[in-house]
């Protein structure tokens, strides 16, 4: 049987999500994988130039589908940067949901730890730009320096609690993730109540529900 050329990208994304879950692990080389699926490699280089790629692609292309959907909502684009980013979050954790056991085995497998680094690279890249575009209030400092440090740290701690969330709704046992979405408006309204200098009981409700999960989880 002739092997199958001019494939496109988005069919061997599909096929290697499919390997991974019949399989439960990536396969062992491209020339494997090229073979499971009667594929030419050169159609796989054509696209992509290893498993990493591929993977990144995929969690970068999770947060591209979660802007598309909230771009079509106009309660979306006349929402505050709050409200934007709760949505952002709502509708991200629905997609990984989705896709659930994929992301699962991607990013819980200890045997690649370091690599799920690299997995996740080009997500960071580009949701730190997603957060570096919302209208995020800050302090005024009359110093571009400072308020440029002052943008960075915004984008860096989102991605940090971005993380945190992930992390979380990997170990959720709750019916529809409930605790997942708890955890999402605690953790958003509390970032923006430190930004805006309002009280601190947002990050004291937050703190005791993460203590509370913790144990329950331990």
């Amino acid at each position: 049987m002739a092997k199958k050329k001019n494939i496109s990208k988005q069919q061997i994304v599909s096929w290697f999500m499919e390997y991974v879950l019949e399989h439960d692990e990536e396969p062992a080389s491209v020339y494997k994988f090229c073979k499971t699926y009667n594929l030419e490699e050169t159609s796989f280089y054509e696209h992509f130039g290893s498993f990493s790629a591929i993977k990144s692609s995929i969690f970068s292309t999770f947060l591209e589908n979660t802007l598309a959907l909230l771009h079509k909502d106009e309660a979306y684009n006349t929402s505050n940067s709050r409200n934007q980013l709760l949505s952002f979050y709502y509708t991200f954790f629905e997609i990984l949901t989705a896709n659930r056991s994929y992301v699962s085995l991607i990013l819980q497998n200890r045997k690649h730890a370091l690599d799920n680094l690299k997995t996740l690279h080009k997500l960071r890249e580009d949701f730190k730009k997603y957060v570096d575009g919302l209208d995020i209030k800050t302090m005024e400092l009359n110093q571009e320096r400072i308020e440029k440090f002052q943008r960075k740290a915004i984008s860096e701690s989102a991605w940090g609690q971005l993380l945190f969330i992930l992390k979380f709704w990997l170990d959720d046992n709750s019916p529809s993730f409930e605790k997942t979405d708890i955890l999402i408006e605690k953790s958003v309204n509390s970032s923006f109540d430190v930004l805006e200098a309002t009280p601190l009981q947002s990050l004291v409700d937050l703190g005791k529900f993460i203590f509370k999960e913790k144990m329950a989880m331990s």
